[in-house]
């Protein structure tokens, strides 16, 4: 194994945690987010040497996980059908009831929106930080943040309003 294989190997080591929670948060689904990175990890072997040199592969990385997502995410149709319904919901890995309340309503937000605020408010990026990685203004950002924040407060509102009755 070359030098820049195992120092690629050693990102991964580090990335996986660091990025798996961002992929998640992204595609709302633990398989898909492990599919997904995977993905983005490929991008980021393919171009290692220079990145490992040059650039920021964590950015690198978070960058393709977004693209990759958002290209992933035009191709779906944005409702699945299913033959049956299930008797039971899907299992939730042992979260409690505020975390899966919060997950639905932030899987609710368009792909773009929930991108700002997962980069934003999860990875801490700043508004430009997050411009850079969506590839976007820092308008769009600032918009799309405060439309998505005020969707996701009268989404948790509503549902927490629900369970008060």
């Amino acid at each position: 194994m070359s030098a820049a294989d195992r120092s690629y190997v050693a990102f991964v080591e580090v990335a996986w945690q660091r990025h798996i929670r961002l992929a998640m948060l992204l595609s709302g689904d633990r398989w898909r987010a492990e599919e997904l990175l995977q993905d983005s990890l490929v991008k980021v072997y393919e171009r290692w040497r220079r990145l490992s040199r040059l650039g920021d592969p964590h950015a690198y990385l978070r960058r393709a996980l977004v693209n990759n997502h958002t290209s992933a995410w035009r191709r779906r149709r944005r409702e699945s059908l299913f033959a049956d319904v299930p008797d039971r919901p899907a299992a939730t890995d042992g979260i409690g009831p505020d975390v899966v309340v919060l997950r639905r309503a932030l899987m609710s937000l368009p792909a773009k929106q929930r991108a700002v605020v997962v980069l934003r408010h999860y990875e801490d990026l700043s508004e430009r930080e997050v411009a850079q990685v969506l590839g976007c203004s820092l308008g769009t950002v600032k918009s799309q943040n405060a439309r998505a924040l005020g969707k996701l407060r009268h989404l948790l509102e509503e549902s927490f309003d629900s369970v008060s009755r």
